[in-house]
């Protein structure tokens, strides 16, 4: 069995991991930390200000830094979020660089470049979750350090980065279970998610039209722009917005519903969504886009071509007849955060264990020289 270890978990700068979720990495996070927690570890969360985890947890101070009159007047000046988020990774991987011994493992899921990029200076083991598909900076940095021990969140995700690193692991986002309880369905639809154009909100909203069936809408406005002249011209009797709604909240309205809109108009490195879905007995009916289909299989749900509104619109009449219960167990099987957490668990004891082979022949050359 593996002796807790000292996890230092890397998160986004900008965003804190708290309820109600800024989006679905924030929610990782959140499960992925009180997951670790729960089976003894000790973790150190590195995120935005204001975490409600119940763990030790350190901001990422990017705000704390404030260029001075000379440099804002410079002509290179980048946008003040941009040089904050800089000068919080830049800062947090030189003390890791530093203090080597504060964390026996470094476990990074931000989206930022410099993590990756300086990971060879730093002894403590890392590993990075590729949460998305091929950024110009990411992909940079890991072009430059291939050594750099990577997992993806799905193998649709694994195959998009493996022009650059090769074959790598894939460890499925996983979700505590039991904070996402079988419901008993009902009448309507349901669509999750932030509301920006990518996840394609305005196209559950036709396809619930087009099938008749009241839909139910949840998330984050983070395109003010997107949610005025798509989605809110359309609420009323048949279309409501429930508001941005903390977990519990959120797992009652999915259990109450009978199938899950997923709608998104570009590929899908993994789609958290699904799963907290399916944990609710919730089929999906959605686009094949991205991992999707990986964790839907052909138990959980029904999956169309992209884009094809009349075909979802089907497909979420068909997915009303799902038996529930072998929908939660295709979550079970899945998408569950034991799996997950066994899966990182392993991960994190080779790091630890090729970090130790090293210290001892470190050792053995020093005493023969």
């Amino acid at each position: 069995m593996l002796e807790p270890l000292r996890i230092a978990i890397v998160a986004s700068s900008r965003h804190p991991i708290a309820q109600p979720f800024a989006g679905g990495l924030e929610a990782h996070v959140w499960h992925l930390t009180r997951s670790l927690t729960l089976a003894g570890h000790g973790v150190t969360l590195f995120a935005g200000a204001g975490s409600d985890l119940p763990v030790e947890s350190d901001r990422l101070r990017g705000e704390l830094f404030e260029p001075s009159d000379a440099a804002r007047s410079d002509v290179s000046m980048p946008p003040l979020e941009v040089l904050r988020d800089h000068h919080s990774y830049l800062s947090l991987m030189l003390s890791f660089s530093r203090n080597p011994d504060d964390f026996d493992v470094i476990h990074n899921h931000s989206l930022h470049h410099l993590p990756v990029a300086m990971g060879p200076a730093v002894d403590t083991p890392m590993v990075t979750t590729l949460h998305t598909p091929p950024t110009p900076w990411l992909e940079s940095a890991l072009a430059l350090a291939p050594e750099t021990r990577c997992v993806a969140v799905s193998r649709h995700t694994a195959r998009a980065w493996s022009h650059v690193l090769g074959p790598i692991p894939v460890v499925h986002n996983g979700v505590e279970l039991n904070r996402w309880p079988l419901g008993d369905g009902g009448d309507d639809l349901v669509w999750f998610g932030r509301f920006v154009p990518e996840k394609g909100a305005h196209l559950a909203i036709e396809a619930a039209r087009i099938a008749g069936r009241r839909l139910r809408l949840a998330g984050p406005v983070s395109d003010e722009t997107y949610f005025r002249d798509r989605v809110a011209p359309f609420l009323g009797d048949r279309v409501r917005y429930e508001g941005h709604l903390h977990q519990h909240q959120l797992a009652r309205l999915l259990g109450s519903c009978g199938a899950a809109l997923v709608t998104p108009v570009w590929d899908e490195p993994y789609g958290l969504v699904v799963a907290e879905s399916l944990a609710c007995g919730t089929p999906v009916a959605g686009f094949a886009r991205g991992g999707i289909p990986e964790i839907v299989g052909d138990t959980a749900g029904v999956l169309v071509a992209g884009g094809d509104v009349d075909a979802l619109a089907e497909a979420a009449e068909r997915a009303f007849s799902f038996d529930r219960r072998e929908v939660r167990r295709r979550a079970e099987t899945a998408c569950s955060d034991i799996a997950m957490i066994d899966r990182y668990t392993d991960i994190y004891a080779e790091l630890v264990a090729d970090r130790n082979r090293r210290c001892v022949r470190s050792s053995a050359q020093a005493l023969s020289a």
